[in-house]
């Protein structure tokens, strides 16, 4: 059985017009409704406890986001125009994927169908990302739970910049991004492992590389858990993407992530990431594919 994390205030109407998507969150959650994946496994979030936030984040970030302080700037840089309907949105996708920990640790399988804020830093945001959910949940993983040693797999078409300065020189953290050499961010953080991609790489290469990183990070690192960040703005139809890979393509990428959790006995979380591809189709249904690949595994 795999759970399932979704609030309707994944939906909530923003002050301004961006590029995310927001749409896609309740056409994927009445795809899976459809299909039969939410079938008694919903897990419904909570705003998330301030505490959990402190092992991740600055004390005076959190508050500066909470009191809406940040300034202009800072909001361009993050993608949004603050609101206290924005900030209370995020602290629900954080605590999605956290519980989607708890439930994957007892369970084998849980997906947040929002989630993904890769691009959070300990002391700022970026990217449509204010706070970071999977940093968040490892570390409530590592303080109270008998996980000692976490593997985040970030294969959004963007590298997980935030995640790795988050963790960077830890050493029950890997980070492993494999991301476009030439896309978002200009400016690169340094992960456990980052695997840069040319523009336009298709399905064969795409996958080849994923196979062979996998199996160095199961020779180097032996995790207790794993994280996946399952963007899928790696398709060709993707708007800001500049690869190469076919929806099968990408339903592939899910099939062997959920292959290796699978093989090694592990409980996995997957939190959706980005998806910028011009017809909405395109992205609820790589979205789902994420989904029926893991219950297939885990379900």
């Amino acid at each position: 059985m795999i759970g399932v994390a979704y609030a309707e205030d994944y939906v909530h109407p923003l002050p301004v017009e961006h590029k995310f998507p927001m749409e896609k969150y309740s056409l994927l959650y009445e795809q899976l409704k459809h299909s039969g994946i939410i079938d008694g496994n919903q897990i419904d979030p909570s705003p998330l406890l301030v505490d959990h936030l402190f092992d991740v984040h600055s004390s005076l970030y959190v508050k500066r986001l909470q009191n809406l302080e940040l300034t202009p700037r800072e909001q361009r840089v993050s993608g949004f125009i603050h609101s206290r309907e924005l900030i209370a949105r995020e602290f629900l996708i954080m605590e999605g994927t956290r519980q989607c920990a708890e439930f994957a640790l007892k369970n084998g399988a849980a997906l947040n169908i929002a989630g993904g804020t890769h691009h959070a830093y300990t002391n700022r945001g970026e990217g449509f990302c204010l706070l970071n959910d999977q940093a968040i949940a490892a570390n409530w993983l590592l303080k109270n739970t008998e996980i000692e040693r976490v593997l985040i797999i970030d294969l959004d078409v963007h590298q997980g910049n935030g995640t790795a300065e988050i963790f960077y020189g830890r050493n029950d953290v890997f980070t492993f991004s494999m991301h476009g050499k030439n896309n978002y961010p200009l400016k690169k953080e340094i992960s456990s492992l980052d695997v840069e991609l040319e523009d336009g790489v298709n399905d064969t290469k795409y996958m080849h590389l994923l196979e062979k990183n996998l199996l160095h990070i199961s020779d180097v690192f032996h995790p207790d858990f794993i994280f996946f960040q399952s963007g899928v703005d790696v398709l060709e139809t993707d708007k800001l993407g500049r690869l190469g890979l076919s929806l099968q393509g990408c339903r592939r990428r899910d099939q062997l992530v959920a292959e290796f959790a699978y093989n090694l006995g592990l409980p996995i979380v997957c939190t959706m990431g980005g998806g910028y591809s011009h017809d909405i189709r395109d992205i609820v249904n790589a979205h789902a594919n994420t989904f029926e690949i893991m219950a297939t595994y885990f379900g």
